[in-house]
């Protein structure tokens, strides 16, 4: 009878281990959470333009203070302004004073109401924005301007953004070349201002920010994009150049960014119309793992009792 007891034990012990040892490797293979994945190039963002100056070593006063206030990582991280669970709840979720850090404690310096941020210099009138990602997301990216009297030296709040968008873009889970690319109307404005993006997803809560320096009055700045290389240089002080693709790459190894297991996203992303088609989740593949482990144990237990009962 102890003998009987002690081998059922055993063999529940067994089972036991054996379906933790199961769920282990399910949930080792399951994506981790996703981080955001893009940044406005034109009109230039706060990030994207202290990232195109160097981490390592930026040139403007401005970009100078935000490493030395927090470091270079919010730099590489570029692409990453974002809150996971926004779910359309952005005045909520983001104070006052807030919005283009996103109320994130790494990005606080982009909240600094400072005018020696490098700007973009626009017209009003037709003009085509340039979002660069590293991630396609189905969802709704809106622009905002800010109203007419706007006070640059003071925390922009969402009482500063004029309600009405002055973009509202579809996007897909393509980007032709990395870059969503679409036309606004700027109203008549003067002076330095800042263009607000919220880019909401509509097949996850996450959603994107973004704050662009503007100067009203002065020439446009051209950008050039192409498949290798993305040029945006200006030749006068303070105004913003966005990073070049192979200032992208220089420093992507140093970023922490990831972009597995959040409403797709653990394929690579689809950068165009003919690459659209993804390769199955890995997800299937670690259930049908975990269940060949399962039925592996279950038949050796099977195998081990036969052989006690003999």
């Amino acid at each position: 009878m102890p003998r009987i007891t002690t081998s059922r034990t055993r063999r529940a012990a067994a089972a036991t281990a054996f379906t933790a040892a199961g769920a282990a490797a399910l949930v080792s293979l399951t994506p981790a959470a996703a981080q955001a994945h893009g940044a406005v190039f034109n009109p230039v963002s706060r990030i994207a333009a202290c990232y195109a100056e160097g981490p390592e070593t930026p040139t403007s006063q401005v970009c100078k203070d935000l490493v030395a206030d927090s470091g270079t990582q919010p730099l590489y991280d570029w692409n990453e302004v974002n809150i996971a669970n926004a779910d359309g709840n952005h005045q909520a979720l983001i104070p006052d004073g807030k919005l283009c850090s996103a109320n994130r404690e790494k990005y606080r310096a982009l909240d600094w109401a400072r005018t020696d941020w490098p700007a973009t210099p626009v017209n009003s009138g037709a003009f085509g924005f340039k979002v660069r990602v590293t991630a396609p997301h189905s969802g709704t990216m809106t622009m905002y301007l800010t109203k007419q009297g706007f006070d640059p030296t003071q925390p922009l709040r969402w009482s500063d953004l004029d309600s009405t968008p002055v973009a509202v873009h579809q996007t897909t889970r393509t980007a032709t070349d990395g870059y969503y690319a679409f036309t606004g109307d700027l109203p008549a404005r003067t002076g330095r201002h800042i263009v607000y993006m919220v880019w909401q997803r509509n097949d996850s809560p996450e959603a994107f920010y973004s704050c662009s320096d503007v100067t009203f009055g002065g020439a446009a700045q051209a950008v050039t994009t192409t498949s290798a290389t993305t040029t945006s240089r200006a030749a006068t002080a303070g105004t913003a150049q966005a990073p070049t693709e192979a200032e992208i790459a220089a420093g992507a190894s140093l970023s922490t960014v990831s972009h597995a297991g959040h409403g797709g996203d653990e394929q690579a992303p689809a950068l165009s119309a003919d690459t659209a088609d993804a390769p199955a989740s890995p997800l299937p593949l670690a259930l049908a793992g975990a269940g060949a482990l399962a039925a592996f144990g279950a038949g050796s237990l099977l195998l081990t009792r036969r052989r006690g009962e003999n």
